[in-house]
């Protein structure tokens, strides 16, 4: 009777261990970016949204994101370009079994190399919920890093439109990783 007792303590433990842990994350990805219909309604700035998939640590994924980048750029250490800051915003990443993973943008922003007409946009995100097998993620910080280029212009000449390729990094925690994770490929 010890050891069925026993055995279902360390079962026990072991699940719950299963779901507190703090899980590395790095995914890989591509896709499109643009001015956004949505209106964040935030002062000074422009709506932009990110539409993008890949691969990674969680598995398959798409991910969009909308934010409100100000209008005016700010002085930054570590952009050599010009700098235009995410002020407000949010995303979805959704995974191939459905769950979904809900952030928001702590910071971050568009460094704009003009001369050689490029963008590089790295962006913060604080882990806020989810669905499936992220309903109890909780804390973890997601770092999304990209290299856009401009694919269309507007009569005036102002790019509108951006392939976008980059990868997302960071941690959750309290999640419940499904299969094996060495399958994913990053």
């Amino acid at each position: 009777m010890k050891h069925i007792a026993t055995v279902a303590l360390m079962l026990n433990l072991g699940v719950a261990s299963v779901y507190a842990q703090q899980t590395s994350i790095r995914m890989t990805f591509s896709g499109n970016g643009a001015p956004s219909t949505i209106d964040l309604k935030h002062p000074n700035s422009s709506t932009l949204e990110e539409n993008v998939a890949g691969n990674g640590t969680l598995g398959p994924f798409t991910f969009r994101d909308v934010r409100a980048a100000a209008n005016s750029p700010q002085a930054s250490s570590t952009c050599a370009g010009v700098f235009f800051p995410s002020v407000a915003g949010g995303g979805i990443l959704r995974f191939q079994d459905g769950s979904l993973l809900k952030v928001n943008i702590t910071g971050g922003g568009d460094c704009i190399d003009f001369v050689h007409g490029v963008g590089h946009c790295t962006l913060t995100f604080q882990i806020a919920g989810g669905t499936g097998r992220f309903q109890g993620a909780s804390g973890g910080v997601l770092t999304y890093t990209e290299t856009a280029l401009p694919v269309l212009f507007d009569a005036l000449g102002i790019p509108v439109f951006f392939t976008e390729t980059g990868d997302i990094t960071g941690t959750i925690n309290g999640i419940a990783m499904q299969g094996d994770p060495q399958d994913a490929q990053p």
